[in-house]
């Protein structure tokens, strides 16, 4: 599909401002799911490695589902998968409300609030580098907000809601919030070129010429005529044959001039089957094509040493930093902070921390004499060594402290989609962000049942954190390693596959009649 220039303003800032609300109501409980854990762990009794699985499904699955979710925005555009979207994140935060048991949660809140969480930031992301070029870096910094001010009211929101109408009665009030989102989702026009307009009819003779040749050698239409007609002259010579006991009565068919019209009209019918199901066998093949062409553009951007070492940061960020803002209010209960010294809760300053850091994070990649991608690494190294530091935390001060560090650092998810469309070009940002978000889900999968396993395997989460320090750390040291010599060369886009279409030839409907 092709687009118009990116106009960088205009109705560029409604689609900011909606998408800046879209993840603000979808992510607000999802990323504040740290103050229903802990309801989650005095409700049901079960671990917490297991109860943690909830909220990292949630965060995760919409992730792990990234290549699908972008082939949808790409099918369907940003507006209907926004509407369709706001549907399913309601829809399972309502469902949670009636949940017997720990892994009735798993379906309706950790896969399919997370498949809705995960649609949503597809298309948001997507239209806004649409709308966006020169300023895509604020742009993305402020609608990737919308998730941290969400975090940072939901978690005061919900704990607010429990202590008045319940935990079920908390899912059901936020549910009923998240329905707003199908009016944000109606405001995002898609930036479509009109200069390519849409064919007027869809005859035959008008397949566009870029159909190129197969080069499997294919029956052209006139075998497939003479195929239908010996099976069609088998069948009338057999019914002739049954009805008058007279192998040569076939022939006196064709003296009678009604019987030869009829006659004229099935052969047209037979040349009009043929062409179509040539077209359709054509059609199949260039389906068949363009998968292989998707297959070899992914393998390509594999190729890419940049490309490759940024999945497996992003991979091994998610899960050593996820955990932080799902597990930092049990951290303070586990390290017997008492509940008088909280004077914001922890969840909450995370939040409020993310949004300043990709606020800021975003301006920063706009300026042309900062290295985006280096500045991406500066965030992970210093995000591992404050991962490392927790368990030395013992007050309700120095874990706030490090809560605002680590929500300022995990700002850095602003810039990502930045240094990814630096790294493969904004043609290809469907594609790659579907592939490096697979990956970032399946670490949020894993992370919080890691921690919550160490937890219960040792009874502290002293070990939890230095692994995922570590996890970080090496993610950073990775890609640092891989942008070191080239930076340059990451900016150059990856070829373009050659344009493979099909040649056929669709006899004429007047011919041979």
């Amino acid at each position: 599909m092709e687009f118009k220039k990116p106009p960088d303003g205009g109705w560029g800032w409604v689609i900011v401002v909606v998408s800046f609300f879209t993840q603000f109501l979808c992510y607000g409980s999802p990323l504040a799911v740290g103050v229903l854990y802990i309801e989650w762990l005095d409700a049901f009794g079960e671990g917490k490695g297991k109860t943690a699985w909830i909220g990292s499904l949630a965060s995760g699955v919409g992730l792990l589902a990234s290549p699908v979710c972008s082939v949808c925005v790409s099918s369907f555009g940003a507006r209907a998968v926004t509407i369709f979207s706001g549907f399913l994140v309601a829809g399972g935060l309502m469902l949670s409300s009636f949940a017997p048991n720990i892994y009735f949660l798993f379906f309706s809140y950790g896969i399919v609030v997370g498949l809705g969480c995960g649609l949503l930031y597809t298309a948001t992301v997507t239209i806004t580098c649409q709308y966006f070029d020169s300023r895509r870096g604020l742009a993305l910094g402020l609608i990737s907000t919308g998730s941290s001010v969400g975090l940072f009211i939901y978690a005061a929101l919900q704990r607010l809601l429990i202590e008045f109408y319940g935990l079920d009665g908390c899912l059901l009030i936020v549910g009923a919030l998240a329905l707003n989102i199908l009016a944000c989702g109606s405001l995002m026009r898609p930036l479509q070129s009109s200069d390519f307009p849409l064919p007027e009819k869809t005859a035959l003779e008008n397949v566009p010429d870029r159909y190129s040749i197969y080069k499997e050698k294919e029956k052209d239409p006139e075998e497939n005529i003479n195929m239908l007609e010996k099976s069609y002259i088998g069948e009338e010579t057999c019914k002739s044959t049954l009805a008058n006991g007279d192998w040569k009565s076939e022939s006196l068919l064709h003296k009678n001039p009604t019987t030869m019209a009829c006659t004229k009209e099935t052969e047209t019918y037979k040349k009009k089957v043929a062409e179509r199901t040539y077209f359709c066998k054509q059609l199949a093949k260039r389906k068949w094509q363009l998968y292989k062409n998707y297959c070899g553009e992914t393998v390509a951007l594999f190729k890419n040493k940049v490309f490759s070492a940024l999945f497996i940061a992003i991979f091994l960020f998610d899960i050593g930093g996820f955990p932080p803002s799902l597990l930092m209010e049990d951290v303070a209960r586990s390290s017997n902070v008492k509940e008088e010294e909280f004077i914001m809760p922890l969840i909450s300053i995370i939040g409020i921390m993310t949004a300043v850091g990709k606020l800021i994070l975003g301006i920063l990649a706009d300026f042309k004499w900062i290295n985006t991608l280096y500045l991406y690494v500066a965030t992970l190294i210093i995000m591992s060594l404050a991962l490392c530091a927790i368990p030395f935390a013992k007050s309700y001060v120095t874990l706030a402290l490090l809560s605002g560090i680590l929500g300022f650092l995990t700002g850095n998810w602003s810039i990502f989609p930045y240094v990814t469309t630096k790294t493969v070009g904004i043609e290809k940002l469907a594609h790659a962000y579907g592939i490096l978000m697979f990956f970032a889900g399946l670490g949020n999968s894993l992370g919080p049942p890691i921690v919550g396993w160490f937890y219960d395997w040792t009874q502290t989460y002293d070990i939890a954190f230095y692994f995922s320090g570590l996890c970080v750390l090496l993610g950073g040291f990775i890609l640092l390693l891989a942008a070191l010599p080239s930076w340059d060369t990451c900016k150059k886009q990856l070829p373009k596959p050659a344009p493979t279409t099909f040649l056929y030839k669709v006899a004429s409907n007047s011919s041979n009649v």
